[in-house]
């Protein structure tokens, strides 16, 4: 009986006495049988898995998408119509301190900084020549009205003459001229009396109005003169306080309507427009237009009590001209523009959008006043509409989509602004 190779070789492993020994020896034998059979098995693997993964890529490519998008809840509420304007805060009143008399200063009654109210001594010059020269006129006053008696009593004696024909006329005539120079000569005396007195006053220097007292320039022991050009110290007037600001010349029509109506409050804000400074009234509206910038200048007065606002600064005046009740509004996100007009697309019930043409009445900040096109309550896209169309489908990232801002400043930001501190200007009707 004949034997095979492959027998052969198996009955030899067979005899072998270890048995991990016959194991490798019978891989290493059937190896190359074993080694294709193992390739194409694997190949058939690959190509099957590899073809059930393209269906199934295939299937989820073909099913729609939905598109990760922001949205809002269109509202109802009362919108204030604002314009703003860059300003500069001004002071009520401003004096420069300086001396009207020449002399030494004796006194300096303020320190800088420091809160004076009118009448207050400020600086004392010396007084003591003046004092000197009040003294001399007194007496040159005294002499002159002694001279003045005695020429009215000659007056008197010419006079009662006349009748009796013992005395001419002509020096009755020229004792009554003595007389009247004398009265000349004592008015002259009692007006240098009172220019000296005036030279006192002068040497006492108090404050013309209440206000805060700034860097002074002289100290106690300084000679000052009435010819200075620098001044001792500077006075300004910060309770209450003003803030120069412009606004475009088509806004002033309506703002002077508006005017003539109430008060119209401003409130200033801080050069980033973030911080509420302080809220005043608007006093006047400048009687021309600079037509370099085509803006005019509006005067506004502030309180300022607790001293926010300083001469010089940088402000964001934000004028309220009137407020409208029972608006409609939403995002100014929400809103784009197309050859149609402006349209948002509103969230439908089943998830998908479709584009509404609005009609905008205000745009103030990021809130958008409209007119039509959506009611209150509506749900807007306010951000991925660049890859919507009247049909997709949609998924909400926020899930509360009524919380939207309702453009108070409650949060210290400008006025129709809310969180962002920006405020813009919209087309306020009058």
């Amino acid at each position: 009986m004949e034997v095979s190779q492959w027998e052969y070789k198996i009955l030899k492993i067979s005899d072998s006495n270890s048995p991990p020994d016959k194991l490798a020896l019978l891989i290493r034998w059937m190896w190359p049988v074993l080694a294709p059979a193992i390739l194409v098995g694997c190949t058939l693997l690959l190509f099957g898995c590899s073809g059930s993964d393209s269906k199934q890529q295939k299937a989820q490519a073909a099913a729609p998408r939905a598109v990760s998008v922001a949205v809002a809840k269109v509202q109802q509420q009362d919108v204030p119509v604002y314009l703003t304007g860059l300003g500069s805060v001004t002071a009520f009143n401003t004096a420069n301190i300086k001396s009207r008399v020449d002399g030494q200063i004796m006194q300096v009654n303020v320190r800088e900084g420091q809160n004076v109210k009118q009448g207050e001594l400020l600086i004392v010059i010396d007084p003591r020549p003046f004092q000197v020269q009040l003294e001399q006129m007194q007496a040159q006053l005294f002499k002159d009205q002694a001279t003045l008696r005695d020429a009215k009593l000659n007056l008197d004696r010419y006079t009662s003459l006349i009748p009796s024909g013992s005395i001419a006329q002509q020096q009755v005539d020229t004792q009554k001229a003595t007389a009247d120079q004398l009265e000349g000569q004592v008015r002259t005396d009692q007006a240098q009396i009172d220019n000296a007195r005036l030279q006192i006053t002068y040497c006492h220097i108090t404050a013309p109005f209440a206000g805060r007292i700034g860097l002074r320039q002289v100290d106690p022991g300084n000679i000052v003169h009435a010819s200075d050009t620098n001044p001792m110290l500077i006075l300004t007037q910060l309770q209450p306080i003003a803030v120069i600001f412009t606004l475009p010349e088509d806004q002033l029509q309506s703002v002077s309507q508006h005017m003539k109506k109430s008060t119209l409050p401003v409130e200033a804000y801080s050069r980033d427009n973030q911080t509420k400074l302080a809220a005043g009234k608007l006093q006047t509206i400048d009687n021309q237009i600079d037509q370099t910038t085509g803006t005019a200048k509006l005067k506004a007065v502030f309180d300022n009590k607790d001293s926010q606002l300083w001469p010089n600064q940088f402000v964001n005046a934000n004028l309220l001209l009137e407020t409208r009740k029972n608006s409609t509004v939403l995002p100014t996100a929400a809103i784009l523009r197309g050859p149609q007009g402006t349209f948002v697309y509103a969230l439908k019930p089943d998830k998908s959008v479709e584009a509404r043409t609005v009609a905008i009445s205000l745009t103030q900040g990021n809130l958008t006043t409209i007119t039509s096109g959506l009611n209150p309550g509506d749900i807007v896209v306010t951000d991925g509409q660049d890859k919507l169309q009247t049909g997709s489908k949609v998924e909400p990232r926020n899930s509360n989509p009524g919380n939207t801002p309702s453009g108070g400043n409650g949060n210290g930001s400008a006025p129709g602004t809310p969180g962002t501190g920006r405020s813009a200007s919209g087309t306020p009707g009058s």
